[in-house]
């Protein structure tokens, strides 16, 4: 069991010492699988990170009892931060891959609160689909997933 335990952290990643108390943090929270900090280069005041304990990449790595858990302690972090912080809202943003954002590559999730008259979050220009592009692609995607 220890064996399987050394085998989920990454001895050079910087977010499994944070997670794991090896380097100190503002932590807000921690259970036996998370520690959660406030980020150091914060979107606006409160944005936290969610650190599963344990190394996994990325979302597609992540595992499915971890990630069960993920969304129910955004929404707890994100209640307590209207509470606490008076935000009127929050943004839960997960990056996969360096083309998407991600820049340290330990899965982990931002809480971001988001104030009335704030900046909102980064926004995309929505572009128009056609009909057979759009058959196309999920053509794609469902065989993918066969």
């Amino acid at each position: 069991m220890e064996k399987e335990i050394e085998d989920m952290k990454d001895e050079t990643c910087i977010f499994c010492k944070i997670a794991n108390g090896e380097i100190p943090s503002e932590t807000v929270y921690e259970d036996e699988m998370f520690r959660v900090i406030l980020d150091l280069g914060p979107a606006s005041r409160g944005h936290a990170l969610i650190l599963p304990k344990d190394h996994y990449k990325d979302l597609c790595q992540l595992d499915e009892k971890v990630a069960a858990r993920i969304m129910p302690l955004a929404a707890k972090m994100g209640r307590a931060m209207k509470e606490s912080l008076g935000c009127a809202g929050f943004n839960v943003v997960q990056n996969n891959g360096e083309e998407a954002g991600q820049t340290v590559f330990h899965f982990h999730t931002h809480i971001i609160p988001r104030y009335e008259n704030g900046p909102a979050m980064v926004s995309w220009t929505p572009k128009t689909a056609q009909p057979e592009e759009l058959k196309e692609t999920g053509e794609a995607i469902r065989k993918a997933l066969s």
